[in-house]
C-alpha cells in the first residue's frame, strides 16, 4: 500500500494519525532565498590600485594629505568599462584634472586642495553625496577619515533648500528646451538633440526640487521609480522612445508632474 494513502478503515475501526499529504499542506511556504553576496573587486584591481596610489604619490607627495577612492570602485560595484575615480587631497592649492591608463582601466585623478574641499561640503550639490561612501587610500593625521565623515554628516542633513526664484528658473529652462525642440520637429537630429538635454536638465530639477542628493548615473532611474513611480516610468519611457514627437508628449507629461506648483515667471507687459 502506498504510504501517502490513508489505508481504509474496515468496520468499527478509525485510522489515526494524518497522511503524508495531510502532513505537507501544513508546512510553511519556502523562504525567498537571500541577497546574493557583496559581488567581488575583479582579479588585479588592488594592484592596479597600487599603482595608481604610487603615481599620486609621486607627483604630490611633499603636501599629499589623503587619496580617497570615489564612484563604483569605492561601492564595489565595478563593471568592465568602468574607470576608477580618485581625489588627492593636498595642503596647498589644487584644482586640476589627470588621466591615467593602468593596465586596461582608466583612472580619473581630481587633485583638490584641502581647505577648499572643506568649505565646499557646505554648499556643493554633488561633493557630500559623493564622498560619503569614499575609500581611504591613504590618509596623514586623518584628514581623508575627517573628510568622509563630515560628508556623511553633511549627507544625513539633507540638500539645501530651493528658492523660489531657482525653482521658477528651472521649470524655464526645461520649457524652453522642450518649445525648442518642438519647433525644430523638422530638423530630427537636432530636435534629438535637444530633447536630450531637456531630460537631463528635468533630471537636475526632480533632485533638487524634491530634496534628494544626485545618485550615480546608472542608478538614476531606479532611484526615481522608487520615490515616484509615475515620473520614473515616463522617464523610462521617454529613453526608449524613438520619435520626437513622442518624446516631446513624454516631455510634456512629465513637466506637468514636476512643475505643476510652481509659477511661471512674471508678466510686466
Amino acid at each position: 500500500m502506498h504510504e501517502d494513502v490513508k489505508p481504509a478503515a474496515s468496520e468499527g475501526e478509525t485510522v489515526d494519525g494524518p497522511t503524508r499529504q495531510e502532513l505537507n499542506a501544513e508546512l510553511l511556504a519556502v523562504p525567498d532565498l537571500p541577497e546574493p553576496p557583496e559581488a567581488l573587486e575583479p582579479p588585479g584591481f588592488d594592484e592596479i590600485l597600487s599603482h595608481a596610489l604610487r603615481h599620486v604619490k609621486g607627483k604630490r607627495g611633499g603636501d599629499l594629505v589623503a587619496v580617497l577612492l570615489t564612484g563604483s570602485a569605492a561601492r564595489r560595484m565595478l563593471t568592465p568599462h568602468s574607470d576608477l575615480d580618485l581625489i588627492a587631497v593636498v595642503k596647498g592649492e589644487a584644482d586640476r584634472d589627470e588621466l591615467i591608463r593602468v593596465a586596461d582601466r582608466i583612472v580619473d585623478i581630481r587633485y583638490r586642495g584641502q581647505r577648499l574641499m572643506e568649505e565646499e561640503l557646505a554648499y556643493s550639490p554633488r561633493l557630500a553625496s559623493l564622498l560619503r561612501k569614499a575609500r581611504v587610500l591613504f590618509d596623514h593625521e586623518g584628514v581623508g577619515a575627517q573628510l568622509v565623515e563630515r560628508a556623511a554628516e553633511r549627507f544625513r542633513q539633507g540638500p539645501e533648500r530651493v528658492a523660489l526664484f531657482e525653482q521658477i528658473r528651472l521649470k524655464t529652462e526645461c520649457l524652453h528646451l522642450l518649445g525648442k525642440a518642438e519647433d525644430l520637429q523638422r530638423k530630427p537630429a537636432t530636435a534629438q538633440y535637444l530633447l536630450a538635454l531637456f531630460v537631463d536638465r528635468y533630471l537636475e530639477a526632480f533632485f533638487r526640487l524634491r530634496g534628494f542628493w544626485p545618485t550615480a548615473p546608472a542608478d538614476v532611474i531606479r532611484f526615481l521609480s522608487s520615490r515616484d513611480p509615475a515620473i520614473g516610468g515616463l522617464v523610462e519611457r521617454f529613453h526608449l522612445e524613438p520619435t520626437v514627437a513622442g518624446k516631446l508628449n513624454l516631455g510634456r507629461q512629465l513637466a506637468d508632474l514636476l512643475f505643476k506648483d510652481i509659477p511661471l515667471p512674471a508678466r510686466i507687459d
